[in-house]
């Protein structure tokens, strides 16, 4: 579509068809020519062939792109589907044993559609109106950005107006079998005169009596498996990388044939594939990050968390292939890392914690502590590099008891 608009125009009804990429020349808007050359080269060797594979990115994008060019150059004959979860010799051969009708992947193409068809109608009226009404033409809106900029605009007013009030906090030292134990006041003061005429009565009190003890045994249960958002998330976290830095360093991982499809939002695994995970632990004996772990036996546990038909849409959670990279860049061996230690996790058995929580009253001022002590590391002494656990013991106290 070409300018000028006006408002009595809007709503736009956006053509829902299909058209060769558009660019601009000196005579205006023309099909782009690399794009009309590259349609005859395909046109022609569809009408040579009885039937075509679908090989494009196995996504919901990748789908659409191979539907619109069937239909654009309306091509009728058979068409199975190719999908790779990785890019190893391996993986390909089986996947070329193992295609499928391409009618099976018609949800993922609806999709993709809509998706498209909704960013045109959004993008485009909403653009237009936004410049219309600012009186400047490079207002953009979209179904997407948008949101993003209203969280990332909220979240910069809630800090610019945040006004940090001061207040003071109580702690209480209590010596007890002959370890020094520091209790906080969940009350926050806000004005010294409070805090010193608490204190003082603290100080006159000189005994404090325990009104609450608690013991008990937690379970922490081996994370998932990576996704594109948990890398993401977790690299900038570690490293700094920005989103589309490791989104571009995962998918050169992948096209190395280092790792599964990165661009998934999937953290479970196929029940079909824990008999796989042995070998590829194995693998990473070499690697003085991960050597000790990829020879233990509880390395081979998997957690059941890990696999679920159910949970797996489309590609499962991001995982190593049985390639070993050689020299990386930095960022990439990082995240291939990161990929690889979250595997080792997630089959590695549970953390065993044991956790206190003590109250205790002094001059009528409630304060608490709360202590842990590591029972077994499990799937903790993955990045834990000395491998030894806390040792953080903590005395248990009867209720009632008293304590100076």
């Amino acid at each position: 579509m070409e300018g000028p608009f006006t408002r009595e125009m809007l709503p736009l009804a956006v053509p829902s068809g299909l058209a060769v990429r558009r660019t601009r020349t000196e005579d205006g808007f023309r099909d782009d020519p690399v794009a009309v050359r590259q349609l005859e080269v395909i046109r022609r060797l569809l009408r040579e062939a009885d039937g075509a594979v679908t090989a494009t990115d196995t996504s919901r994008e990748g789908q659409m792109v191979a539907r619109n060019l069937y239909d654009y150059l309306g091509f009728k004959g058979k068409t199975e589907r190719l999908w790779l979860s990785s890019l190893t010799d391996k993986a390909i051969r089986e996947a070329f044993l193992d295609l499928r009708p391409d009618s099976l992947y018609e949800g993922l193409y609806l999709a993709g559609r809509a998706r498209r068809e909704a960013d045109r109608i959004i993008g485009y009226n909403a653009s237009l109106a936004l410049g219309m009404a600012a009186g400047k033409k490079n207002h953009s809106l979209g179904r997407v950005q948008t949101p993003v900029l209203a969280l990332v605009s909220r979240r910069y007013l809630e800090n610019r107006d945040f006004n940090a009030v001061p207040y003071y906090r109580l702690e209480l030292s209590v010596l007890k079998d002959g370890k020094e134990l520091v209790f906080t006041c969940p009350e926050k003061y806000t004005q010294q005169q409070e805090a010193v005429a608490a204190r003082n009565r603290i100080a006159a009190s000189r005994v404090a009596t325990v009104i609450h003890a608690e013991r008990k045994e937690t379970v922490e249960e081996p994370p998932l498996l990576h996704d594109l958002a948990s890398l993401q998330k977790e690299a900038n976290l570690r490293m700094g990388l920005t989103a589309g830095q490791t989104a571009s360093a995962l998918q050169r991982l992948y096209e190395g044939g280092y790792i599964s499809y990165p661009r998934t939002s999937c953290r479970y695994i196929r029940q079909d594939m824990p008999e796989d995970m042995p070998a590829l632990l194995s693998l990473l004996k070499d690697d003085p990050c991960f050597a000790r772990h990829a020879e233990t036996p509880e390395g081979r546990a998997l957690s059941a968390r890990a696999a679920d038909d159910g949970k797996v849409t489309g590609h499962h959670a991001i995982i190593i292939t049985e390639n070993i990279p050689g020299k990386l860049p930095l960022d990439e061996q990082n995240l291939y890392r990161m990929v690889a230690g979250r595997m080792l996790e997630a089959f590695s058995g549970d953390c065993t914690k044991e956790e206190a929580d003590v109250r205790i009253e002094c001059g009528g001022i409630l304060f608490e502590a709360g202590y842990r002590r590591t029972v077994h590391a499990g799937w903790k002494n993955v990045h834990n590099g000395t491998g030894k656990e806390e040792d953080t013991m903590f005395p248990f106290w009867g209720r009632t008891r008293c304590c100076r």
